[in-house]
């Protein structure tokens, strides 16, 4: 089975707002409908499990039963920091869930995730055993030791911005994450980042501009103009 876990634990302080984002809407559909519902249509996606903040699991049953997400069969909470809430996911999915079945690890807060972005990452996924989302970095990236002057420039070519899904097995997840308490590795970044620690090959699969991570006030309005451009695209059809 190919399960998306999607990781929507986040309280969102950097959003300014009182309700966590990925419960806040955007043209009248909370932000985790958004992401949801692109699982939801994929054709190789079996399930859904969120794991969610305490207090909201009642809502976003709600929210799914709304808008047709029948694909969701967990909800469970989410834990102090993301590492965390995806091993309190994939805790739960060892309960429902074989070792070789596909986890898809996203964040809640990344609404634009594409039909292309998924079957790519689970294509790569199926030629070596893993796959991260990545994008090229475009910008001149300057290496500073002091916060304050740079001491080098880095090769863009050297960089990839790293982006959800990040796609595992569920025992390779659970794997890693045992050996991360056995080795005392301190809250990695992400799925990819304790993969890496650990000597794990990692592939890129696609990633996209589009694909973007809402976290402050200011990408609420990026998502918004990219819905409506979408739409528009759409309509031109």
């Amino acid at each position: 089975m190919n399960i998306a876990l999607i990781i929507a634990g986040g309280k969102g302080e950097r959003s300014k707002q009182d309700i966590p984002k990925q419960f806040l809407n955007i043209d009248e559909k909370p932000v985790i409908i958004y992401t949801l519902d692109a699982f939801q249509q994929h054709p190789s996606i079996n399930s859904i499990l969120v794991v969610c903040l305490d207090g909201w699991h009642d809502i976003l049953w709600a929210y799914a039963r709304q808008y047709g997400i029948n694909k969701l069969q967990w909800v469970v909470s989410g834990g102090e920091t993301g590492h965390d809430s995806i091993h309190n996911g994939i805790t739960e999915l060892k309960k429902h869930c074989a070792e070789n079945d596909v986890i898809l690890v996203h964040d809640a807060n990344r609404p634009l995730v594409s039909a292309e972005i998924i079957s790519d990452g689970l294509s790569v996924y199926s030629r070596y055993g893993s796959a991260i989302s990545a994008i090229p970095c475009t910008e001149v990236v300057l290496k500073t030791l002091n916060g304050l002057t740079p001491e080098e420039e880095i090769p863009r070519s050297w960089l990839r911005r790293i982006q959800t899904p990040q796609i595992f097995s569920l025992g390779k997840l659970l794997w890693a994450h045992d050996e991360a308490v056995k080795r005392n590795i301190i809250n990695p970044l992400a799925s990819c980042s304790l993969m890496q620690t650990l000597g794990e090959p990692l592939h890129f699969s696609l990633g996209s501009e589009k694909n973007i991570r809402i976290t402050t006030v200011d990408d609420f309005d990026i998502v918004r103009a990219l819905l409506k451009l979408s739409l528009r695209m759409d309509l031109k059809k």
